[in-house]
């Protein structure tokens, strides 16, 4: 019988792909911004900077815990739209943007590889992996919907004083 190791468990890959009507320079500009992301995306809770090159995060979706990572800065490249960094903490492993052109709008790639070190989850790995996934997908839905209204929105107007 096929028993899956609890590391094995404890590992996850992702990738999601949203299409915006959003120029690619404009949507990168925006995805390069982490420290903004909890004014567009609900589930990220936290940003903040430790340096030029990161900071540390704390996401929440739908079920009742935060996860908290530092992420380092791997790859910034405007000219490819790509954004990649380095995770430690309650996941550790690497996240990536990549922005194409895609019509007259963008398509945003997410790709993620982590290993949860957060000592709940790996405890509930075997039955809690479909929970985890189906938290990760709802959590990325809205992020897509939350960056979408985002880039529909007028710019600010000038201040007047």
């Amino acid at each position: 019988m096929f028993r899956p190791r609890t590391a094995d468990l404890c590992r996850y890959r992702f990738r999601s792909d949203w299409l915006v009507a959003a120029a690619p320079d404009a949507v990168y500009a925006l995805l390069a911004r982490a420290e903004d992301y909890p004014r567009w995306w609900p589930q990220v809770r936290e940003v903040r900077p430790l340096d030029e090159r990161g900071g540390t995060a704390r996401f929440r979706s739908f079920l009742p815990y935060d996860l908290v990572v530092t992420a380092r800065e791997r790859r910034r490249d405007p000219v490819a739209r790509v954004l990649e960094a380095g995770m430690s903490g309650d996941l550790c492993g690497w996240a990536r943007w990549t922005v194409t052109a895609r019509g007259a709008g963008s398509r945003v790639r997410f790709e993620q590889e982590v290993r949860v070190a957060k000592p709940l989850m790996r405890r509930l790995a075997l039955v809690g992996r479909p929970v985890f996934r189906a938290n990760h997908a709802w959590m990325m839905r809205c992020g897509r919907r939350g960056l979408r209204a985002l880039l529909a929105a007028p710019p600010p107007a000038p201040d007047r004083r």
